[in-house]
């Protein structure tokens, strides 16, 4: 897929702009397939959005099909920390309530002057684990007109990698992929796909579990400002837990060709540390590879610098300077259970899987033909 470019939140918010009445916005407001959606496809008018509200992050992709994938168009970006708290209060706060009110109303801005003709809209962990959380979408509704879909961890793990599978190696027998979250994360064993006459390989899941952890849940119970060996140790330690029961239920890696193959902040900007970048670059990163000596070098690296450092890192920064190594204590337990000589990097996951999956369904692809 062509992405313009890496979006940053450094946008003007729409609080304080007088409000107008206007259509609340949902993915059946945006979806083409009712009424001649195909032909609105086959003209070239369709144009889909993708936005994804997670613990940490708002995160929105508008895109159109193009070839065999499909071209961004517009992006938007921007660290909120909804659940910021959540795992002590069990409340999403009003201080991240704001935060995700002003991230949203850019997002629909973003959707209304691209004309998205159907989107898809969900919400993560955050939503799923507080008791606030459907007070929380219905605020979204009334105030930003945009009507939230909570989903499960199962639909979750099947958007990361049908977002992702483009990145498998071809010659590999499998992969074990992993999306560090905020409040969770999402384990998925893959097999080889099989190829398509047209659009990306669809996702050929074995098994797959969700985590109860993530780089947010984690860094509050542990600390995420000075990191300790001993420290760091505890957080592999409690991760371990789950991913071990994932292992015990669906086996390690087995014989055949493994890899890695890894979808989050927390690795995009380890590759961006390996990489030593003045400024991030998503198209170095995406896709890049890094051995698992490599991995261990730029983890110790962070280990090494003090908080400060990590947040004068330019791929860091200091949105991510209290997180970063909470996501690396998880990547080093799934590390530990599946020893993979070889981690491939994805800038790109759930937005990316959401609108593979509109574009199928709306036949873009000839509704997935296989090569016989």
């Amino acid at each position: 897929m062509a992405h313009e470019g890496r979006a940053t939140g450094g946008l003007d918010s729409a609080r304080g702009v007088p409000r107008q009445p206007r259509q609340r916005w949902s993915r059946s407001s945006f979806d083409s397939r009712g009424d001649g959606g195909r032909d609105a496809y086959r003209r070239g008018a369709s144009t889909y959005a993708a936005l994804d509200l997670g613990t940490n992050n708002c995160r929105l992709l508008v895109a159109r099909p193009a070839g065999e994938s499909f071209r961004v168009i517009d992006a938007f970006s921007r660290i909120i920390r909804l659940g910021e708290g959540v795992s002590q209060s069990g409340r999403i706060s009003d201080a991240a309530i704001a935060r995700a009110i002003d991230a949203l109303a850019v997002c629909r801005d973003k959707m209304r002057s691209r004309t998205v003709t159907r989107a898809r809209l969900i919400a993560t962990e955050a939503c799923r684990a507080a008791h606030n959380g459907a007070e929380f979408r219905a605020r979204i509704a009334q105030e930003v007109g945009l009507d939230l879909e909570i989903i499960d961890r199962e639909t979750e793990a099947r958007l990361a990698a049908t977002g992702c599978t483009p990145l498998m190696d071809p010659q590999a027998d499998g992969v074990i992929l992993f999306d560090i979250g905020g409040g969770s994360s999402e384990l998925v064993r893959l097999d080889r796909s099989q190829p398509c006459r047209r659009g990306p390989p669809p996702p050929k899941i074995r098994a797959w579990s969700s985590l109860p952890v993530g780089v947010v849940t984690l860094a509050e119970r542990h600390g995420g400002r000075t990191v300790t060996r001993d420290i760091y140790a505890a957080m592999i330690a409690e991760v371990t837990t789950f991913v071990g029961r994932f292992v015990a239920e669906h086996g390690g890696l087995g014989a055949g060709q493994i890899h890695l193959l890894g979808t989050s902040g927390t690795v995009t900007t380890m590759a961006g540390v390996h990489l030593d970048l003045r400024r991030y670059e998503r198209r170095r990163v995406d896709g890049c590879w890094m051995g698992n000596d490599e991995v261990t070098r730029v983890i110790e690296r962070l280990l090494a610098m003090s908080y400060e450092d990590r947040v004068a890192n330019p791929c860091i920064g200091a949105e991510r300077a209290d997180l970063v190594l909470a996501g690396c204590a998880i990547l080093d337990a799934i590390r530990a259970a599946f020893p993979c000589q070889r981690l491939r990097v994805a800038d790109r996951g759930l937005r990316e899987g959401m609108l593979v999956q509109m574009m199928r369904e709306d036949g873009v692809w000839d509704e997935e033909t296989r090569v016989p």
